[in-house]
C-alpha cells in the first residue's frame, strides 16, 4: 500500500508539472517528455484488479499521421516522382538495414548519429542513415556502372529531434541520382533542374539554390602551404557569391588561375553555369564558396536549396511561435546534394569508381511548410466520386448493385453501412467529407430505368439514363 501512496503521490507531482508547462506555453517536445513520464508512472500504478496500462504515445522523434497529413504527403509525393519520371528515372528500393561496415566511416561526424542493432546470428547490423551509402553498396554489388534512379524510402537517425520544423529520428528521404562516366557538369545540371522544377512546382515561396566546389574550397581553405598572399584574399573569396561572373573572376585571378586544381574545378563551374542558363534556371542559382555540406563522401559540386521565406508566426505550431521572434520561423535548406565520385569506388573489390551526382530532397520539411500553409484549410481525404444513396427504405441491395457497377466500371463510389439511411444524414456525409456526387436510387427512379445525379455543391439534380451514368459521372468529375 505504500509503493502504491508513493506512485499516488508521484502522479500528482507530475501531472502538476505538466499542467505548469502548458500553462507556460512551453515547447511541445518539453510538454511530450513530462506527459510521457506521467504515462509511465500511470502505468507503474496499474488498473483496475492489477490490469496492464500501456504508455500510448509514439517513440521520440517519431509521428503518427492523419488522413488529412497523409492526403497532403500522398500530394507532395506525386508531384516529387512525376518529376522524377519525367526526367527518365527508374526506382529501386534496398533493405532498411545494412552491415554496420556498410555505414561506417561515410558521414564524418554524424557517424554517431547511426542507429546500431542487437547481434542477429552474427552480422552487425546498423539501421540506414541515408539513402545514398546503401546505392553505393548496390551499385557495386550489382557491378552496374550507369543508372539514373529515385529512392523514396524512410531513413533513421539517432538525433535530438526538432519535430516542429521537419526534423525526426525516422523520416523519408527522396533522392534522385546520376550514376555514369558522361561529359563534364551535364548531369549535375539535370540535378539541379530537378530541384528548380520541384521547388517551383510545390509552390513554397521564394528559394536560392547555393552552389560551391567542394574541391576548390578544400584546396584554397583547408590545405597546408598556402602563400600569404592566396591566404590574405580566402576570406573575401569566401564571402562571395554570384553567378557565372563570378566564377569567371575567379578564373582571372593569377593565383588561383594556376592552380590546376582550382582551375579545373572553376572552368567546370563556369561550363554548369552555361548549361543552367540553357535549362533556364539562372535565375535562380548562386555560386557560394562559404557552403558546406557535412558528409565525407562530396568530392565536387556541391549544393543546397534553401527558402528565402520565413514562416509566418501566425500560421506556425506553438512550439514554434515560443521560440520565434515577431517575423516568424526561417524554414532553411530544403534539398541538398552533390558530386560522390568516389563512394562506389570505397565498396568494389578492385577500386572501380563509378562517378556519381545527386540530389535528396527535404520532404519532412516541406511536409512541414505545406502542413503549416494548409492548417486552416479543409483538405480531401479520399477521392471518392460518388456516394450511391437511396430516398426510401428496402433499397439495400439496389444500391449494392449500382455501387457494384460503378467498381466494376472504374469509378470511385462509396455506400453507407445501413439498410434504410435518411437521405439527409446520406448528403451531410458528401458534404463533411467532400464527394461532388450523390447518385440517388427510388422507386420512380427504377421503374423508368434511370438514376437521379445531384451536384453536392450547387443541389442541382438530373436524371440519367442508368447505361449513361458513367460516362455522366467521369464527364463531371474528371
Amino acid at each position: 500500500m505504500a509503493d502504491k501512496a508513493q506512485l499516488q503521490e508521484a502522479i500528482k507531482t507530475q501531472g502538476e508539472v505538466v499542467r505548469k508547462l502548458k500553462s507556460e506555453k512551453a515547447s511541445k517536445e518539453q510538454i511530450d517528455e513530462e506527459v510521457a513520464k506521467l504515462l509511465q508512472l500511470k502505468a507503474q500504478l496499474g488498473g483496475d484488479e492489477g490490469k496492464h496500462v500501456f504508455v500510448l504515445k509514439t517513440a521520440k522523434g517519431t509521428r503518427d499521421y492523419n488522413p488529412k497529413q497523409m492526403a497532403i504527403r500522398e500530394k507532395v509525393f506525386s508531384i516529387i516522382i512525376s518529376c522524377f519520371k519525367r526526367h527518365g528515372a527508374e526506382t529501386i528500393d534496398t533493405p532498411v538495414f545494412e552491415l554496420k561496415e556498410t555505414l561506417t566511416g561515410k558521414y564524418g561526424e554524424d557517424s554517431k548519429l547511426i542507429y546500431d542493432l542487437k547481434d542477429q546470428g552474427g552480422e552487425l547490423l546498423s539501421l540506414r542513415y541515408d539513402l545514398t551509402v546503401p546505392f553505393a553498396r548496390y551499385l557495386a554489388l550489382n557491378k552496374i556502372t550507369n543508372i539514373k534512379r529515385y529512392h523514396i524510402a524512410k531513413v533513421y537517425r539517432r538525433d535530438n529531434p526538432a519535430m516542429t520544423r521537419g526534423r525526426y529520428r525516422e523520416f523519408y528521404q527522396c533522392d534522385f541520382d546520376i550514376a555514369g562516366q558522361y561529359d563534364a557538369m551535364i548531369p549535375d545540371a539535370e540535378c539541379l533542374k530537378i530541384v528548380y522544377e520541384i521547388l517551383n512546382e510545390l509552390d513554397l515561396g521564394d528559394f536560392r539554390i547555393k552552389m560551391a566546389w567542394e574541391d576548390v574550397k578544400k584546396e584554397m581553405v583547408n590545405e597546408k602551404g598556402l602563400s600569404e598572399d592566396v591566404a590574405d584574399r580566402i576570406g573575401e573569396y569566401v564571402s562571395m557569391q554570384g553567378g557565372q561572373d563570378l566564377a569567371e573572376r575567379l578564373l582571372q585571378d593569377p593565383k588561383l588561375s594556376q592552380n590546376k586544381q582550382a582551375f579545373a574545378g572553376l572552368t567546370d563551374m563556369k561550363l554548369l553555369f552555361s548549361y543552367l542558363e540553357l535549362f533556364q534556371v539562372t535565375d535562380k542559382v548562386v555560386f557560394d564558396l562559404s557552403l558546406a555540406r557535412g558528409l565525407d563522401y562530396y568530392t565536387g559540386v556541391i549544393y543546397e536549396a534553401i527558402l528565402s521565406q520565413t514562416i509566418p508566426a501566425s500560421v506556425s505550431t506553438p512550439a514554434e511561435q515560443n521560440g520565434a521572434d515577431e517575423a516568424g520561423v526561417s524554414v532553411g535548406s530544403v534539398a541538398g546534394g552533390g558530386r560522390y565520385d568516389g563512394l562506389v569506388g570505397m565498396f568494389d573489390p578492385k577500386g572501380r569508381k563509378v562517378p556519381c551526382v545527386g540530389v535528396s530532397i527535404g520532404i519532412e520539411r516541406i511536409f512541414s511548410i505545406m502542413e503549416q500553409k494548409t492548417s486552416s484549410e479543409k483538405v480531401r481525404t479520399t477521392e471518392t466520386q460518388v456516394l450511391v444513396a437511396s430516398a426510401q427504405k428496402n433499397l439495400l441491395e439496389e444500391r449494392l448493385k449500382l455501387t457494384s457497377e460503378l467498381w466494376n466500371a472504374g469509378i470511385k463510389a462509396e455506400v453507407l453501412y445501413k439498410k434504410n439511411p435518411k437521405l439527409l444524414s446520406q448528403l451531410q456525409h458528401c458534404e463533411e467529407t467532400g464527394i461532388p456526387l450523390v447518385a440517388i436510387l427510388g422507386e420512380q427512379e427504377l421503374k423508368d430505368g434511370v438514376v437521379k445525379l445531384r451536384n453536392v455543391a450547387s443541389r442541382e439534380e438530373v436524371d440519367v439514363p442508368r447505361a449513361d451514368l458513367v460516362d455522366e459521372i467521369k464527364k463531371r468529375t474528371l
